[in-house]
């Protein structure tokens, strides 16, 4: 849902101010709570995580439904910080559970699993604004409806979470669990996200989680949300969405099927995405030369899905943005679960990974409300998606093993103390 409402631009709203603002804040907290929320995941488990974080989505659509009577940034902003802390526990958790339940040889096919039932949330909210505000043909801020609808949905997901099961009562279908831990403590989990910033296949991995939410800055605000009216923007959404349910099966069969070599399927799936990452950016390249910054908004007419053979062009675009956003981040967390096998390791890694995707999407959101010129944002957007790939390359050479015997995780002991029945871990470095 919160994917649909950005989607819109502006989270709806005409003027991207107070959205943009929002978003700052939003990313800037998710930085530090992506990171330390793998560690709140190991203490209190999947339910409480999922849960806390979940109820911070739903004030930040409300937020916006006080913003659309009341002009006051302050509530938005604050809303957007709180987001940030909730998204860093959602995702830590989200992570964790996707990478570490599945067996190590169908994790591709579990994230593309993952990615859809996420991905038709936001083809779901796409159709509410679409509805909602289908006799709006002229710029306008989206109706009280729009955002109720949105807080609907997000209400009940954040009540489903409490239905998850912890890690150590999963056993996979080879018989083995994902993991011994039943409790951490927090004194284990500041030392190993402190250890998280010196670890090479981490490193390796910044360029790429910096890439992959800086782009929807500028695929949101400035496509969909200066090429197109209002409620087109909300359908463009639908099949935005919906093209990632497409990428996410493509990449996840690609990486689980295509080699009886692991490190050999984990190569073939960075080359196919770094060759449609090229094929696309060099379209969008193409189209951003015909508009830019200062033909906003009085100089370009706004699309309606309409119109035929003008929409058809930047609609097959932004579709095609989708596409590639699903089979980046697929294949960017399919790396992740390759590098563990155990969900006390792979939690902190996910946490690792959106911590630093976040803090590039809150100097995305800055970016552009410093009215950078739209062909710059493009470029770097571009740019950083391309270092990405060579580098993810080496990550998979030197650190994916095709026996998941050598993986992290599989040297771990637990203790147990004496006078409480708290386990905490204790590592055995693995000889690289």
């Amino acid at each position: 849902m919160f994917n649909a409402l950005s989607g819109m631009g502006g989270a709806g709203q005409v003027d991207h101010t107070a959205s943009n603002n929002a978003n700052t804040a939003l990313y800037t907290a998710f930085a530090i709570f992506g990171i330390l929320g793998g560690g709140i995941y190991n203490i209190l488990g999947p339910k409480k995580t999922l849960f806390v974080g979940c109820s911070t989505y739903i004030l930040y659509a409300g937020s916006f439904l006080y913003y659309n009577h009341h002009k006051h940034q302050a509530f938005v902003v604050v809303a957007g910080g709180l987001l940030g802390v909730g998204a860093g526990l959602l995702w830590a958790a989200q992570g964790a559970i996707m990478t570490s339940y599945p067996p190590h040889d169908r994790k591709g096919t579990y994230i593309s699993m993952f990615w859809s039932i996420f991905n038709m949330g936001g083809v779901i909210g796409g159709l509410i604004p679409f509805v909602s505000n289908y006799n709006r043909t002229t710029a306008a801020s989206v109706n009280d409806g729009t955002y109720i609808g949105f807080m609907v949905f997000m209400v009940i997901g954040t009540f489903l979470s409490l239905a998850i099961l912890h890690p150590s009562k999963v056993i996979r279908n080879d018989g083995s669990s994902c993991t011994n831990i039943k409790y951490s403590s927090v004194s284990v989990e500041l030392i190993q996200i402190l250890k998280l910033f010196g670890n090479w296949k981490m490193l390796l991995m910044v360029p790429a989680s910096w890439a992959s939410n800086f782009f929807y800055t500028y695929q949101f605000n400035n496509v969909n949300g200066v090429l197109f009216n209002l409620r087109t923007r909300g359908l463009n959404n639908v099949f935005y969405w919906g093209a990632q349910m497409i990428g996410s099966v493509l990449i996840g069969s690609i990486m689980d099927y295509s080699f009886k070599s692991r490190k050999a399927r984990g190569l073939v799936g960075i080359i196919v995405v770094g060759l449609l990452s090229t094929a696309i950016w060099g379209g969008g390249f193409a189209k951003q030369l015909t508009y830019s910054h200062d033909d906003v908004p009085n100089h370009i007419v706004l699309l309606d899905f309409k119109d035929g053979s003008k929409f058809a062009g930047p609609f097959v675009l932004y579709f095609s943005y989708g596409l590639l956003d699903a089979m980046f981040q697929s294949m960017v967390y399919w790396v992740i679960g390759a590098l563990a096998d155990d969900s006390e390791v792979l939690s902190r890694y996910s946490g690792f990974y959106k911590g630093v995707q976040s803090a590039g999407g809150a100097v995305a959101w800055q970016v552009d409300s410093h009215n950078v010129p739209f062909i710059n944002q493009l470029i770097a957007n571009w740019a950083l998606t391309s270092i990405s790939f060579p580098l993810l390359v080496a990550l998979v050479v030197l650190a994916v093993k095709d026996d998941n015997k050598d993986e992290e995780g599989a040297t771990k002991e637990v203790a147990i103390t004496s006078n409480r029945d708290i386990s905490t871990t204790v590592d055995y470095p693995n000889k690289e």
